[in-house]
């Protein structure tokens, strides 16, 4: 198959690597040669280290690199028989592209958006053939994520939706169908790691430090606040705010002031040396509480909350929980899925954490959702 990447930034590349790694023909997009030489020195590097570290064999890196070409004309895409949009997140810059693209394009072939949360019904608004308009979200970095969410917008053909489906499992990848609805599964389902977070930190029940070692303790590789740093506090509260927008304000998605000024005050996390930690030269990170009691109190309300999330998209239809289980394993790292974990620690345990959140704040936040309230 002849593959169509459009942007050549870090999503475009890792995803243009995933394809030629697997046989395919690629063809980088980028109306800026800069961004272009950046993504081949990338791929040149990247391949050198593979060899290096005895991967891959210099004929093998040299067989993947023959397989990838650059463009500055959308035109050179013409004959691909997918195309993945890995763009900015505007809604109207994507729209334009695949008006082009539909115009363009062979009928035959499959245009996809890489989007984490716009909506793919709208994308696809904009083409005379919606029907052959997709989602397929990778993770970053796409050569080492296995999930892939594969997204159908209201108008999708269901034969390219699974044809697509089969492609991204050829190319070695963990795919699974999300309803295109905001935040597909792993940005909506995740929210809560974060936003539970923040909300306990604003109530001055335990501090960033506490939270953070609270939930490594549990299982999870890293705690919401090191996270947020490490991601972005720009990008995590983006996501918040659009997910918040996108949902009518439901309050389960409000985002946090606490991270609000972070972004305002540019503490954006690592690549900006200050976020909730410093990480200037010398800085000393703080020390978690040592109280057990308050750690699993902490570890316990954010994970009863991710796994209410999670239900709710089950009775929403989002994804089934197969589907919900592997996208929190594979997408995010979570130690086990959700769904999987609220029968281990009993369904019965989650509904009564929940409903003492729920008497005690009365807010719709800590609403049981009627999935986790039927279960058991």
């Amino acid at each position: 198959m002849k593959i169509g990447i459009i942007g050549a930034g870090a999503m475009g590349t890792g995803i243009a690597q995933v394809a030629a790694t697997s046989k395919e023909t690629v063809i980088i997009f980028d109306t800026q040669a800069a961004a272009l030489d950046k993504s081949s020195l990338h791929l040149k590097s990247t391949f050198e280290k593979l060899v290096e570290k005895g991967k891959w064999t210099a004929e093998q890196a040299a067989e993947v690199r023959a397989r990838i070409s650059i463009a500055q004309e959308l035109t050179a895409l013409a004959d691909c028989d997918l195309i993945i949009e890995a763009v900015v997140e505007k809604m109207e810059i994507k729209k334009s592209i695949f008006k082009s693209l539909d115009e363009m394009c062979k009928p035959t072939a499959i245009l996809a958006s890489n989007t984490s949360s716009l909506s793919i019904t709208a994308i696809a608004s904009a083409c005379s053939k919606p029907e052959r308009v997709m989602g397929i979200h990778f993770f970053n970095p796409a050569p080492l994520m296995p999930l892939v969410e594969i997204i159908p917008a209201l108008q999708s053909d269901e034969a390219l939706i699974q044809h697509a489906y089969h492609l991204i499992k050829s190319w070695g990848k963990v795919p699974v169908i999300a309803k295109d609805t905001p935040g597909f599964i792993v940005n909506r389902v995740a929210r809560p790691f974060y936003g539970e977070a923040l909300r306990i930190f604003e109530e001055g029940i335990a501090d960033m430090a506490t939270i953070d070692q609270a939930m490594r303790e549990g299982g999870f590789k890293m705690g919401p606040f090191e996270l947020m740093d490490l991601i972005g506090n720009d990008v995590n509260y983006a996501v918040t705010e659009s997910v918040f927008e996108a949902f009518y304000y439901d309050p389960r998605f409000k985002p946090s002031l606490t991270q609000k000024k972070n972004v305002e005050a540019g503490w954006l996390g690592r690549k900006t040396g200050r976020g909730y930690y410093s990480y200037k030269e010398g800085a000393v990170m703080p020390s978690p509480s040592d109280d057990a009691e308050l750690k699993q109190n902490v570890f316990q309300r954010i994970l009863v909350m991710l796994i209410n999330e999670a239900y709710d998209a089950l009775y929403l239809k989002v994804a089934t929980a197969e589907d919900l289980d592997l996208a929190m394993t594979k997408g995010v790292n979570y130690p086990k899925g959700l769904i999987q974990w609220s029968e281990e620690i009993g369904t019965e345990h989650c509904r009564a954490l929940l409903d003492s959140l729920y008497e005690y704040y009365h807010e719709d936040r800590y609403r049981c959702s009627p999935a986790l309230r039927n279960e058991g």
